[in-house]
């Protein structure tokens, strides 16, 4: 139940961070990657305040000691170029910059639906992790609901001016 909670706060800190987010950006003064410098700046401190605590007061069974030393090459290049480069610096440039083109009713989802259905693929490709037809037909769900809350929904007031263009189109 734990791991759960903590994945609900993390999206709920992600879902009114992304709001703030767009309203910057959508402000224009200032732009997706001064955000994204901002962003980490500070969080950056936050992060590593959160694990000292975690090392030295609290003594978190989850956090290894003396990992500066003891991790292998592979784990280290894993970390910084999937974690670091990848998920974090290209991820979030890439999410900065459509956030500041786009409506976060309509980026965040898209973002953050492909993120879990890619994480569920791989796990089964690269980790051996099970790819079960439960999974299957989650992904797929989540990707019509990602459909359902991006795609351009036709309201009744455009249905005069489709009207217009087929007849001047078949005229």
């Amino acid at each position: 139940m734990k791991p759960i909670v903590l994945a609900v706060l993390a999206g709920l800190c992600w879902g009114i961070g992304e709001v703030f987010t767009r309203s910057v950006l959508h402000s224009k003064e200032i732009g997706p990657f001064a955000a994204v410098a901002v962003r980490s700046t500070v969080a950056l401190p936050v992060i590593w305040l959160a694990y000292y605590v975690a090392m030295n007061v609290v003594k978190s069974p989850m956090e290894v000691q003396g990992w500066l030393g003891g991790a292998s090459t592979a784990t280290w290049f894993k970390l910084v170029i999937g974690s670091g480069l990848v998920a974090g610096a290209a991820a979030m440039i890439f999410f900065y910059a459509a956030l500041s083109m786009g409506e976060v009713s309509r980026i965040k989802p898209v973002a953050f639906a492909l993120a879990p259905a890619t994480a569920v693929v791989l796990g089964w490709l690269t980790l051996g992790e099970s790819l079960t037809l439960r999974k299957i037909i989650a992904i797929g769900l989540i990707i019509a609901g990602v459909v359902m809350l991006t795609g351009k929904a036709k309201s009744p007031a455009d249905a005069p001016e489709e009207a217009d263009q087929s007849t001047r189109t078949n005229s």
